[in-house]
Order: C-alpha cells, then sequence, then structure tokens
C-alpha cells in the first residue's frame, strides 16, 4: 500500500470498520486501528477546530497509552456510566482525502452518533479530521478528531462513549 495509490473507496471502508467495531463494543480490536503513537482528540464545543491539548480545554486528550486505559475501563464492569453497555451508532459520510504528505493521508468526513441507554437517546452531531497512516499492515490511525458541532453537550452532558 502506497499513500499515493490509496482511494477514497479504501479510506470509506476502513472508516466504516472503525464505525463497526465501535458499534459491536470490540474497544480492543478498534485500539489496533492506532499507531503506536496515536491520538484521539474531542475539542470542547467552543475550542476552534485545530486547537492543541497543550492550550485548550478537551473533553477527551488522549494519547496511546491513555487510550488504552479508557479501553479498558469502558470494558470493566465497574465503569458506571457504560453498564450496562450504550447501544450506539456511528454513521459516516462525506468522506474525503483533504491531502496526502509522506506516509500519511489527511481525511475529513462528517459524523452523527446516536447512543441510547435507559430509553434515552442522544445524538452527538459533527465531523472527524484523521490523519491516517499509511503502513505495510494497511491503514492505521495516526490523530483522529472528533469536532463536535454543538453548542454544548446539553442535554447530553457528558462523553462516555467513544465518538
Amino acid at each position: 500500500m502506497n499513500v499515493d495509490t490509496v482511494t477514497r473507496d479504501q479510506v470509506e471502508d476502513f472508516m466504516y470498520y472503525e464505525a463497526e467495531l465501535l458499534d459491536e463494543w470490540k474497544l480492543k480490536d478498534w485500539l489496533n486501528l492506532f499507531t503506536a503513537d496515536g491520538t484521539y482528540y474531542v475539542p470542547t464545543t467552543d475550542s476552534p477546530p485545530n486547537a492543541s491539548p497543550d492550550n485548550s480545554l478537551f473533553y477527551v486528550a488522549d494519547d496511546r497509552f491513555r487510550l488504552e486505559q479508557r479501553v479498558e475501563r469502558l470494558l470493566k464492569r465497574t465503569a458506571h456510566a457504560e453498564f450496562p453497555k450504550s447501544k450506539t451508532r456511528h454513521l459516516v459520510s462525506n468522506v474525503r482525502i483533504r491531502g496526502r504528505k509522506d506516509d500519511e493521508l489527511d481525511v475529513g468526513a462528517a459524523v452523527l452518533t446516536y447512543r441510547t441507554k435507559m430509553g434515552l437517546t442522544e445524538t452527538y452531531v459533527g465531523s472527524y479530521r484523521y490523519r491516517i497512516a499509511v503502513t505495510e499492515d494497511g491503514l492505521r490511525i495516526r490523530e483522529k478528531r472528533c469536532i463536535l458541532d454543538m453548542d454544548g453537550l446539553k442535554p447530553n452532558g457528558r462523553i462516555s462513549i467513544i465518538l
């Protein structure tokens, strides 16, 4: 696989696979989609989309170690916010390869995530920005940034799932 020959269809399939893993709560498999230096960011709704967690507030700013800890925590019965597990549905659309550089793709997409638990369905609307590494093992997430197109988290109030 070469960064210049990767197609939008291949990137789309990769993103659909990621969404499927999240919806089926196969979080360890999802974690394997990341590079060793992979990061997962969810900036606050009033942060600029390209903000840095070094100088801006983020809902989630996980490096690989924190990602592993998040997955481990979410899969335990003691994760009270997610036990029993929520039902989720991640809908990904408008996938676009925005750029290619070295071994990496800059990818954007629209996303709609539903979370249902205890008779309540919450909706998260936004977009994804990815830095996807093209490796010998296929595509891998170097950075995933979920930018919420909401005024705030109300009425949701929190993010206890992986967007």
